[in-house]
């Protein structure tokens, strides 16, 4: 089996490189990512060419994948991710996988769900509304990988995202300062030595610094200062 570019393919079927890029998009047929290129297997573009592949003659077997931030709550979120997947589906509907983790997790249960089906050939399409729905960044890597298998990848709107005020929440639960200690800082608790060092460090002067630019830089916020002197960042 040959590789091929989509220039090659679409020389081969007789066909505009534009013409294969939508076919690839509609997921008429499979392709792979190699780099920041689709790349067509010689196989399935004789079988187009043919008209009687059995990647194109395939049945249009859908998973419908939604996923919240929230570990509880967000009910409403979920179900209309549902019914909006469900009112533009064009397919059998094998499974709903619904998730409520952050999207920057690797390891969610539903994600896990939709790999195995996608690897035993159960479905076709994965199907999201918005692609950070699936995961929030590496959604090039599972996109080919789904190719691999002959599935594709739909998202209901490519050029949105699922939220602003939900990827805040994904990337508070992962930030260090939102777990009760400074940037930087491997000790966290507030009778640690860090926390010691820089309550000593309000009232000290830096080095260079005159008496009055001490003064003045206690009256800072009581983080900004401690922070610049535990961390020798005067």
């Amino acid at each position: 089996m040959e590789l091929l570019r989509m220039s090659k393919a679409a020389k081969r079927l007789g066909i505009h490189p534009m013409t294969l890029r939508q076919w690839a998009v509609d997921g008429k047929i499979p392709f792979m990512w190699v780099g920041r290129e689709r790349r067509f297997s010689s196989v399935d573009v004789e079988n187009m060419k043919r008209g009687s592949a059995s990647s194109i003659s395939r049945p249009r077997r859908e998973i419908l994948y939604v996923r919240v931030s929230g570990s509880s709550g967000q009910e409403s979120s979920l179900a209309a991710q549902e019914e909006e997947l469900r009112a533009t589906s064009t397919g059998e509907v094998v499974k709903v996988v619904k998730d409520r983790g952050s999207g920057l997790r690797e390891n969610r249960p539903g994600l896990n769900r939709v790999l195995a089906m996608v690897s035993d050939g159960s479905v076709s399409v994965v199907r999201v509304t918005h692609e950070d729905r699936l995961a929030r960044f590496g959604v090039g890597w599972l996109k080919q990988l789904f190719a691999v298998h002959g599935v594709t990848l739909e998202v209901l709107h490519p050029k949105k995202s699922g939220g602003r005020d939900e990827l805040l929440e994904d990337l508070s639960r992962w930030s260090p300062r939102s777990r009760g200690g400074c940037t930087g800082c491997a000790v966290r608790r507030r009778g640690s030595g860090c926390w010691r060092r820089a309550a000593s460090a309000r009232a000290a002067v830096m080095p260079g610094e005159s008496e009055a630019a001490a003064r003045r830089g206690r009256d800072l916020p009581h983080r900004v200062r401690p922070w610049l002197v535990t961390h020798g960042r005067g």
